[in-house]
């Protein structure tokens, strides 16, 4: 590895801190480059000879960690592990994309620097000694922590990628899943409805051709059908962060869609037609995040926390960034994502709220005034909605074979490249090839709608070619059912997810040992793919992983007022811990009002009975902890997962 760049590192703090916790706090960073990281050591009674080394999914602040609690406590975490906590701003500016630096300071040259140099804080502050590294990140922070597993040796002792894509990822999964919602946007409620417990629905009921073809592609596609139940908040997650890009790297595909044969936009049958908006109209007001408004229409942004789902978003805006446009005229017809031009500015359009043009790429320059020309044009949204149908590669992504012919030629016009790879080396420095140093231990999530789960056992695959029968000596693949994409405590639907963290706990104190004591993490999860699909044994012990199981049955049908018995089933994979508590939502708010705090085992049978005083259909959900070391108290280690059970009520 050439660290040219950054061999004169720095120190201009070094101070024993009280917040978050006790502990020693080093800042610094390396002459001549825009790298800076942040060190805190615990003190030397805490401290057992490692450190965990968090990487965000794009570079961002070395300042993050401090204001993080619960179970995103990084710091605390960290200290509870006998390590010390580790964090960079990923080279700065100079180093993200789209600068013209070597690609390879942000993915993993100035994260390898950081580690190394923490090294030699370390002996300074505990004495001769070469600590373990751990370096983990999730999204495209799993890229960035691929990148340095395979680009650098003796810079880590091992790595835990989470919820990672593969280099097909960009933009295509965000591509189907847009065509998806515009398609089915009348249908998604009944369609979640259909993949819950107990509807004795199939999803593909009731759907016309169209939709019925939009639902199989995007499914054979990856995305997690129970995770439609998101479909009001989900939007387009992270593609207005694509987006410019894709556009500048791919500008006649844009041209095309619309007129080449083959293309959904040259069909003059295709609904894409009837979606189409371009609308011009005046700015009647800004909005900037300052403005009353913006607080009422839940626009004011937090600042950035390095967390999978807003590290895209880029840091928090200032006071006087306009987020929102007050319009003259709205547009007749609604229209989401797409391109917006006013003040000599082309920003994106995320959605149109009554009067108001809600933007996903605010304003900083403050350019924007009332009285401008305002042109909103959703085109190109439309176009990238199918452009993965023109982006088929090789057989080792076979979702792609539902775009081929029986002689396995592309039904569709094809681009000359393919875009995914070349965001994918952006991000890790280049093309993950399975050959890394080390152990990994990665995390993938079943209900994850950016990153579909089948991602993680392509690059199982590629580990598999490189190691072969002794992959079971150095990686290991954990799947997290009922598990979104985010790395957030906090979950907008708690009835239908849980919180992955402890998972990812789990995976940095498993793999710290298997590196330093050669102990055997838990069994990577067992699971089969069809047609894009994850499938995993209902049963734990059939299971495996570290994640505990839950079963919840209710009596299907009752009248109001009268008792029903819910019986729940919680284990945990052989090996992985005992079952700490079991929570309970009865109402369908999420709430979880009622607990069971039963004797630590590794199977807990529980059964309540409730009584339901409305008709109608009715949603119990149970969600199971688990810990390791059968701690019920810590918020660090605990593992979570859910069950579900329908109701109906006469």
């Amino acid at each position: 590895m050439n660290t040219v760049e950054f061999g004169k590192p720095y120190v201009d703090v070094d101070e024993w801190r009280d917040a978050p916790v006790r502990h020693r706090y080093v800042h610094g960073g390396f002459e001549g480059t825009e790298t800076r990281f942040s060190i805190y050591f615990p003190p030397a009674d805490r401290y057992e000879g490692r450190f965990f080394q968090h990487i965000t999914p794009v570079p961002q602040s070395e300042h993050l960690a401090p204001g993080l609690t619960g179970q995103e406590d990084k710091i605390g975490f960290a200290f509870d592990s006998g390590a010390y906590f580790l964090e960079t701003n990923g080279g700065g500016a100079s180093g993200g994309p789209g600068s013209d630096a070597d690609p390879s300071i942000a993915a993993y040259r100035a994260n390898a620097a950081a580690a190394q140099y923490s090294r030699v804080v370390a002996q300074q502050v505990y004495g001769e000694h070469r600590p373990y590294g751990y370096a983990y990140g999730g999204s495209g922070g799993g890229y960035r922590t691929i990148g340095g597993a395979e680009n650098t040796e003796d810079v880590w002792d091992g790595f835990v990628p989470y919820v990672i894509g593969s280099p097909l990822a960009i933009p295509n999964v965000f591509s189907v899943r847009m065509h998806a919602q515009r398609v089915l946007r009348d249908k998604l409620d009944r369609i979640a409805d259909a993949v819950e417990p107990g509807s004795g629905l199939d999803m593909y009921d009731g759907l016309t051709g169209e939709e019925q073809a939009a639902l199989r592609e995007v499914t054979r596609m990856g995305f997690p059908p129970r995770s439609w139940f998101g479909h009001r908040t989900m939007g387009s997650h992270a593609f207005s962060a694509v987006y410019p890009g894709l556009v500048v790297l791919d500008p006649g595909y844009f041209e095309e869609f619309w007129t080449a044969e083959g293309h959904l936009g040259a069909d003059p049958a295709s609904s894409i037609h009837r979606a189409r908006v371009r609308h011009r109209c005046q700015v009647a007001a800004v909005i900037t995040s300052r403005d009353p408004l913006a607080a009422e229409l839940g626009l004011s942004p937090a600042g950035p926390q390095g967390g999978v789902d807003e590290s895209f978003k880029g840091p928090a805006s200032g006071d006087d960034t306009v987020i929102a446009l007050r319009l003259s005229t709205p547009p007749d017809a609604d229209v989401a994502d797409a391109d917006l031009t006013a003040g000599g500015l082309r920003l994106c359009l995320k959605e149109i709220r009554g009067d108001v043009a809600v933007l996903d790429s605010p304003d900083v320059s403050g350019r924007i005034r009332p009285g401008d020309d305002v042109e909103i044009d959703n085109s190109n949204f439309l176009a990238a909605q199918t452009y993965h149908r023109h982006q088929v590669p090789g057989p080792d992504f076979p979702v792609w074979d539902q775009f081929r012919g029986p002689d396995g030629t592309p039904l569709y016009p094809q681009r000359p490249f393919l875009a995914g790879p070349i965001f994918t080396a952006g991000a890790a420095g280049h093309i993950p090839t399975g050959r890394f140093t080390g152990k990994m231990i990665v995390v993938a999530c079943l209900l994850d709608r950016e990153a579909f789960p089948w991602q993680a056992d392509w690059y199982h695959s590629k580990v598999r070619e490189h190691l072969g029968d002794a992959t079971d000596e150095r990686f290991r693949l954990w799947y997290v059912d009922n598990a979104l994409h985010g790395d957030d405590e906090a979950q907008e639907d708690p009835a239908h997810t849980v919180s992955y963290l402890g998972v990812l706990h789990q995976a940095l104190r498993e793999v710290s040992a298997w590196a330093e004591t050669g102990r055997a993490p838990a069994p990577g999860t067992t699971y089969t793919v069809v047609e894009g699909q994850v499938h995993v044994p209902a049963a734990a012990r059939e299971r495996h992983g570290v994640q505990p199981v839950a079963a919840l049955t209710a009596d299907g049908e009752t009248r109001a007022g009268r008792e029903v018995l819910l019986r729940a089933v919680l284990e945990t994979p052989p090996g992985a811990g005992t079952v700490v508590s079991a929570e309970w939502d009865l109402d369908g708010s999420g709430s979880f009002a009622v607990v069971d705090r039963p004797d630590p085992a590794q199977r807990v049978t529980l059964e309540r009975r409730h009584t339901f005083h409305e008709p109608g259909t009715h949603f119990v959900t149970v969600r199971v902890a688990s810990h390791r070391d059968g701690d019920p108290h810590t918020p660090f280690g605990r593992l979570y997962n859910l069950a579900r059970a329908r109701v109906v009520v006469a």
